[in-house]
């Protein structure tokens, strides 16, 4: 009997060690891994350009708390503002963090400019941002909310796609409009790029603040370093986590320097987040997936691991109703509930992960290789020819 809360659904399979794409168990078989920690080991595992930098740097000193500067967490702010629309970085320790601090963020805004009644934000109706009390009240899921009420006021939704909808729900209180550029629990569902654009006219009309949660789809996993780039559009606030550590905890929320002028000393605070350890290994991230090579090599092999996936949807067209996402935030819709089809990868050493709608995420390192894909592929097409 575990002495673990029961929270989470685990499967029995527990793993002893992994390198690059793959897994290998506890009872010795090797299992290609494309969930790879919830899209979070965006270099595959055992790195060892991550292994040097931890190692370099637990050598020296792991923590000091933020009541010092720390030289680490400089130099990998300086890099994301310099690659960046940001002007600041605020270092959170998850992404469910780093939504959290967007929302006050976007908030003290607005009341350091005497607006204190404009704080609601808008958000997409099943969307996901954490699963912290705020995050949970921001997605808008009834299922996550269920036994942790009373709902927090400060928040609307609209359907995703409902435009008008949206612009209803605007009001002089509406501070800012969080959404995801890519859905990722929510069923990889990408945002188009006139909406993205048409979003940002609006909250420049209306004086609101444009919030891009980052945490699944940003650091190179579409082929751009951030989503949004595929859209060219500019945002204010954007938290971001998962592949920024490469496995290692760390978030954080990129912002326009208007913004940032409003967070003061004490306005917020954390005692781990961008501790030297953390931060090291967050430069070498950074180092190795911001390069035209890297990023033109996924977009590259994503797109040929999307066409032969929409292959395999049209020789079996009663079984994969859609092939969905962009880069390597992807997802296979099935007519059927997916438990079933997940499983049966599973058996075929083909690790995967579900999301809403019947949709399950592929979530390979960046730095997969095309023989990887191949052998992804031809478990797909298996699985679904005995199906």
């Amino acid at each position: 009997m575990s002495s673990l809360l029961q929270n989470y659904n685990r499967s029995k399979l527990s793993f002893k060690k992994g390198k690059g794409s793959f897994l290998f168990s506890t009872n010795g078989k090797k299992y290609l891994d494309f969930v790879q920690g919830i899209a979070v080991n965006s270099l595959g595992h055992a790195n060892p350009k991550l292994i040097n930098a931890i190692n370099k740097q637990s050598k020296k000193i792991w923590h000091v708390s933020n009541a010092f500067t720390i030289p680490e967490g400089e130099v990998l702010a300086k890099k994301l503002t310099k690659i960046s629309f940001a002007d600041a970085v605020l270092f959170q320790n998850s992404g469910a963090e780093a939504t959290e601090a967007a929302i006050k963020v976007a908030r003290r805004y607005f009341f350091s400019k005497g607006k204190k009644n404009k704080n609601r934000i808008l958000c997409i109706k099943n969307s996901f941002h954490g699963r912290t009390i705020a995050a949970i009240n921001a997605s808008g899921s009834k299922k996550m909310m269920e036994g942790f009420g009373p709902k927090i006021p400060g928040f609307d939704h609209f359907k995703f796609g409902d435009h008008k909808k949206m612009e209803k729900l605007i009001t002089k209180n509406t501070a800012g409009i969080m959404v995801e550029p890519i859905l990722g629990e929510g069923g990889i569902k990408v945002i188009p790029t006139s909406c993205l654009k048409e979003l940002r006219k609006l909250c420049n009309k209306k004086n609101i603040l444009l919030i891009l949660d980052e945490v699944q789809c940003g650091i190179g996993r579409t082929g751009k370093l951030f989503a949004f780039e595929h859209s060219n559009v500019k945002p204010d606030i954007v938290p971001i986590a998962k592949g920024i550590g490469g496995g290692f905890p760390i978030g954080a929320v990129l912002m326009t320097n208007k913004i940032a002028k409003s967070m003061k000393p004490g306005s917020h605070g954390s005692t781990f987040a961008g501790n030297p350890l953390a931060m090291s290994v967050g430069n070498a991230v950074i180092d190795q997936i911001h390069n035209k090579k890297f990023l033109k090599n996924i977009s590259k092999l994503s797109m040929y691991f999307i066409d032969e996936l929409n292959k395999i949807k049209k020789k079996y067209p009663n079984i994969i109703k859609d092939i969905r996402g962009k880069g390597y935030l992807l997802g296979i819709q099935l007519f059927k509930d997916q438990t079933k089809f997940v499983n049966k990868l599973k058996d075929k050493r083909l690790l995967t992960i579900k999301a809403n709608e019947n949709v399950i995420r592929l979530l390979p390192p960046l730095n997969v290789k095309k023989s990887e894909l191949k052998i992804a592929l031809n478990i797909i097409n298996e699985v679904c020819s005995k199906l």
